[in-house]
């Protein structure tokens, strides 16, 4: 299943997230933690668990919240550590990070001058 995020702005929370939480309590990160609003409806948040094997999405659709959570039977997330408040991440990364592709580690862009 593919979900399409085109058109929004991808925000995660680095480090782990209680998977226990559902609406109000990742609702509560997203405002006090991350310092973002929860109602922006251009705007979807992604946690990951400690084991990194629980990823969670949530995003306001103007009327209600929606949830989406992928649990992986083997293997991990790759997943950064670092305790910022919230990292944006592009559109395209968002598919390459649910198939498992460490995002941060890929090599940049090579420029070159004469």
């Amino acid at each position: 299943m593919k979900i399409d995020f085109s058109n929004t702005r991808i925000f995660l929370r680095p480090g782990a997230t209680n998977m226990h939480k559902s609406f109000e309590g990742l609702a509560e990160i997203i405002k006090n933690t991350m310092k973002m609003n929860q109602y922006d409806k251009d705007c979807v948040f992604l946690f990951c668990n400690s084991t990194r094997t629980i990823l969670k999405a949530i995003w306001w659709s103007g009327n209600g919240f929606w949830i989406a959570a992928k649990r992986l039977e083997k293997e991990r997330w790759p997943w950064p550590q670092t305790q910022e408040e919230a990292m944006e991440i592009k559109n395209e990364d968002v598919e390459l990070l649910l198939k498992g592709i460490n995002i941060w580690k890929k090599h940049s862009e090579l420029h070159y001058e004469l």
